[in-house]
């Protein structure tokens, strides 16, 4: 089932609100009958991630690490292992982190696609000086129960530990802060979720002042969308074929020519006005026309179609598929490049 992935600047609340979506999801499970899902939390303080490693400060990063983001590459790492342990089609997965660089968010998406499960984004808005304050509130609390516990330690000799294992001890509940420079950097380098890609997409967002109501409506469209009737269809990525070792004629030869009449078939068959349905026919008798659907309010050019097919040749002229035993013969290559531009005009729709 799907994988969630929280996104938002360090202290703007995603944690309370993957705890609200935690709860809100577990009541939504509990209702169906027989239950059918499964619900995962993972986060930074699930896996017992420290804040500290995302500090790049050069006074934080120790000798003879592997770079200066080591740490952090470990943790994520770390988070990327549990969430594929439990993704699967019965599982709902919330990841509640950071998830600040777009190439990680675009790795956890091409996850769930193999896996074929949707994702998605939520997307926890906040004003950047909202979320500083809340970082040096925690800050404060943490000094104050830092300052009490070193006036009441009366064995001068018991070793000082990390402030942030305050957080453990005594039934206090003060979350680990970020160090201002760490809190900072972060902030800098945070790249928003974009809904245009289909990595981010479909991206839900929660501000800090939205109230019960509204985060229920989100989480319920949320919900439609993952797991209700309108969830969309996973399909795996077909835009490689294999090639066998018997394909009669030159493989290559073939690969050019198939294309290259689909392409033709399209200019000449598509409307003045574009959109609608070209009809490919194949060599075997037995067998259907393919469709392919064309982008509708517009006309698809020669340029774009012939930018597809290198694209599509580029991807199979290697030796993709190579130690395959079957038979790839021209019907088969016009299947495939027919369902790839079908994947492409989707997308851009």
């Amino acid at each position: 089932m799907p994988l969630i992935i929280v996104s938002g600047l360090p202290t703007s609340g995603k944690s309370t609100r993957a705890k609200q979506l935690y709860d809100y999801l577990s009541t939504r499970i509990a209702e169906s009958e027989p239950s059918k899902y499964r619900l995962h939390l993972i986060s930074d303080d699930s896996l017992s991630i420290s804040r500290a490693v995302y500090d790049l400060s050069p006074n934080t990063v120790r000798l003879h690490t592997r770079s200066a983001n080591s740490s952090e590459k470990d943790a994520r790492a770390a988070l990327y292992g549990a969430v594929k342990r439990v993704l699967s089609d019965r599982d709902f997965v919330i990841l509640d982190g950071l998830n600040y660089i777009k190439g990680w968010r675009y790795q956890l998406h091409c996850e769930a696609k193999a896996m074929r499960t949707p994702n998605c984004i939520l997307r926890v808005a906040c004003p950047v000086d909202q979320a500083r304050e809340v970082n040096e509130e925690r800050l404060r609390r943490t000094r104050a129960q830092t300052e009490k516990r070193d006036e009441e330690k009366k064995d001068d000799s018991e070793p000082e530990r990390d402030p942030s294992e305050l957080e453990h001890e005594g039934g206090n509940n003060i979350t680990e802060p970020y160090q201002p420079g760490n809190w900072d950097n972060l902030v800098f380098r945070y790249e928003e979720p974009n809904p245009m890609t289909r990595w981010d997409s479909p991206l839900f967002a929660l501000l800090w002042d939205d109230d019960e109501a509204q985060t229920k409506r989100t989480f319920d469209d949320l919900w439609d969308a993952m797991a209700g009737e309108g969830r969309k269809v996973i399909k795996p990525n077909q835009s490689t074929i294999q090639r066998g070792r018997d394909a009669g004629g030159d493989y290559l030869y073939v690969l050019e020519r198939e294309t290259q009449d689909i392409v033709k078939r399209i200019l000449e068959q598509q409307g003045d006005d574009g959109g609608g349905e070209v009809r490919v026919a194949l060599n075997a008798s037995d067998k259907e026309d393919l469709i392919v659907d064309l982008p509708a309010g517009r006309k698809v050019g020669l340029p774009q179609l012939q930018r597809l097919r290198r694209a599509f040749v580029g991807l199979n002229r290697g030796g993709i598929g190579l130690e395959s035993v079957g038979n790839m013969a021209s019907d088969g290559m016009r299947e495939v490049f027919v369902r790839y531009l079908n994947d492409a005009f989707e997308r851009d729709e």
